[in-house]
């Protein structure tokens, strides 16, 4: 059982997935996750590697990243990291949630920036929850599905850009 000070349990009342959680329903997630410290610097999540858990951002802030494979000048290809974007405790409450849900590898690092405080659920702990409280599940679920939805929206538009852009390129050589 995960202890939580009172000013955490109010934190985590407003994350997105939890926010339709009652406190008795929140008592149940938050027992099933395991008090993280991430110092300043420390690899939370590392792209490939298989994932199987899911973090909620109680507070600090991380450096979301991906490799790259980028030709540089004449040299050839080299892989360098690309940070995409931060992500502070202030906007963005959770991160890794994909992991609940398929079982895939990482789509990408997460750095600590800043000493950070997370709660992490592991896939099994989740649908412990969905079999045994679902209705604490479905309004879970509920949440990330719409996340998910965003993001592929998200990127579905951003593909759309670069694609224009790519052939507007093109069509100049």
């Amino acid at each position: 059982m995960t202890k939580v000070s009172r000013s955490e349990f109010q934190t985590l009342k407003k994350i997105n997935i939890l926010k339709d959680l009652d406190e008795e329903e929140l008592k149940i997630v938050i027992d099933r996750t395991r008090r993280v410290e991430a110092p300043s610097g420390m690899v939370i999540m590392e792209e490939g590697s298989m994932g199987d858990t899911m973090y909620f951002f109680v507070n600090g802030v991380v450096d979301i990243t991906k490799s790259l494979t980028l030709k540089i000048d004449r040299k050839g290809f080299e892989n360098v990291e690309k940070s995409m974007i931060k992500l502070d405790s202030n906007v963005v409450s959770f991160f890794g949630e994909m992991a609940l849900i398929e079982e895939s590898t990482r789509s990408a690092n997460v750095t600590a920036s800043t000493d950070c405080l997370l709660l992490e659920i592991n896939k099994e702990d989740f649908e412990d929850i969905c079999d045994q409280h679902p209705a604490v599940g479905l309004k879970m679920l509920r949440r990330i599905s719409q996340v998910l939805s965003r993001n592929v929206r998200k990127g579905n538009e951003d593909v759309l850009k670069l694609t224009t852009a790519l052939s507007i390129a093109l069509s100049r050589t």
